[in-house]
């Protein structure tokens, strides 16, 4: 099984980003508001940051989206040496493929590529077990808080160590 990405720069692909997020609403389990996860949901677009949607190669389905951001609200979105992680999605079928390691290679070397000094990814997750083993083999966490919704947790890595993970397994050279 195949996939490709797709960075979201036309309209058309940036409407597909947000209604395919928006279908996948109730299994995202955001641990927001509507409101707070709607805007998770469209910063990339609306502050025309990255959108990525991932496709299935055999069906052309949209089986995956991610969307980033460059810089922090604390410091007015300057640091773009900083990236967030605002939204990330796999659907259910696709989780235990190679999708997540794929997409894990295509967006370390597209932010390579960039010409923004990315060097750090941040971005939070429910604080549960089984995500805390997988999101630690990229990045450390660095915080915990509590929300009306549930605990997230704070992670941060750095783009060469996550590079240096997607470069252990088998891979393409998308850029």
């Amino acid at each position: 099984m195949g996939y490709y990405f797709s960075i979201c720069s036309m309209e058309r692909y940036q409407e597909k980003f947000i209604e395919f997020l928006l279908e996948h609403y109730g299994q995202l389990q955001l641990p927001y508001s509507f409101p707070l996860s709607l805007s998770f949901i469209a910063s990339p677009v609306l502050m025309n940051k990255e959108a990525i949607l991932c496709f299935d190669e055999e069906n052309e389905d949209i089986v995956g989206a991610v969307g980033l951001i460059f810089g922090t609200g604390e410091n007015q979105y300057q640091d773009t040496h900083i990236v967030q992680i605002q939204i990330a999605y796999i659907v259910k079928e696709h989780r235990r493929t190679r999708m997540f390691l794929e997409g894990l290679q295509f967006v370390t070397q597209y932010l390579a590529h960039l010409d923004e000094g990315v060097s750090e990814l941040r971005f939070w997750a429910p604080a549960d077990g089984t995500l805390r083993n997988l999101f630690g083999k990229l990045a450390e966490r660095t915080a915990s808080h509590e929300t009306a919704f549930g605990t997230l947790d704070e992670y941060r890595g750095t783009l060469a160590d996550w590079q240096d993970y997607a470069a252990k397994f088998r891979h393409l050279e998308y850029f």
